[in-house]
């Protein structure tokens, strides 16, 4: 079920809720429609459940790639750089499902908005978090003020994932790692 999930999420991320058909995701999860349906009764269904699985796997992604960082600092800046790095080409182009969902559905429907709020917020946390280690462990000034900055840093990070659907390149991306970076002097 998860690679099917996966399948839905790469459609889901290209096209959008409203311009992906049950047709579209029959053909990329490689399941006949009535599976489809047997599986998840609409197709509002699939889509949560390929909200869900999009959070999943890049939540794990990102701490992954955050763990390599040796202090609260260098760990944001691997965060920010994740982010960055899926901003960019093939990737950025594909799209976040959080900011689709965000722009498209959050308006109109109220478990999609639950859900984004929910996504955007243990982000901002986790963003929060790594600052505050940083602070503990003295690679960020005691007066940044954590909650907001990690604020400002997800609005940049959900920025790059707007912008990089117009085919931005790796390092018009990078570049805005270590403008952020300089609010944690």
């Amino acid at each position: 079920m998860d690679q099917a999930l996966d399948k839905a999420v790469r459609v889901f991320s290209e096209r959008g809720y409203h311009a992906t058909t049950v047709l579209d995701l029959t053909q990329a999860m490689q399941l006949a429609s009535g599976s489809v349906y047997k599986a998840f009764k609409d197709k509002k269904s699939v889509f949560l459940a390929a909200l869900d699985r999009y959070k999943t796997v890049r939540d794990m992604q990102l701490r992954a790639a955050v763990s390599a960082g040796a202090t609260g600092k260098e760990q944001v800046r691997l965060a920010l750089a994740f982010y960055a790095e899926a901003s960019h080409g093939a990737c950025g182009l594909e799209g976040c499902m959080v900011v689709g969902s965000a722009t498209e559905l959050a308006t109109f429907d109220q478990d999609v908005a639950q859900w984004v709020t929910a996504a955007l917020t243990r982000n901002e946390v986790f963003i929060g978090t790594l600052i505050r280690r940083g602070q503990k462990d003295g690679t960020i000034p005691p007066q940044v003020d954590g909650a907001a900055t990690a604020r400002m840093m997800l609005c940049v990070i959900q920025g790059m994932r707007v912008v990089g659907k117009t085919g931005r390149t790796r390092d018009e991306m990078a570049v805005l790692v270590d403008i952020a970076m300089k609010t944690l002097a």
